[in-house]
């Protein structure tokens, strides 16, 4: 997967304590970018999903919706 660089002004001290941890920053800061990604990205789905919920509250039977759920989990 191609790749791009980005750059981040930090404090010096910041930088000296890093090195001298031997911390690997690029790796650390990609694997915490993934993973606001990540819960941004299901924090949206769950915003859509409220939205929908609240657009469909009290248009499904409860036990249309129950059958139709039995009927996929017997389907796989």
């Amino acid at each position: 997967m191609p790749s791009v660089v980005i750059s981040v002004r930090i404090p010096r001290e910041l930088k000296e304590r890093l090195e001298r941890l031997n911390i690997n920053v690029s790796d650390v800061v990609r694997r915490l970018l993934e993973e606001y990604v990540e819960e941004f990205e299901v924090g949206e789905l769950r915003s859509r999903l409220r939205r929908l919920r609240n657009r469909l509250a009290g248009r499904l039977d409860p036990k249309i919706l129950a059958k139709l759920v039995r009927e996929d989990r017997v389907g796989r």
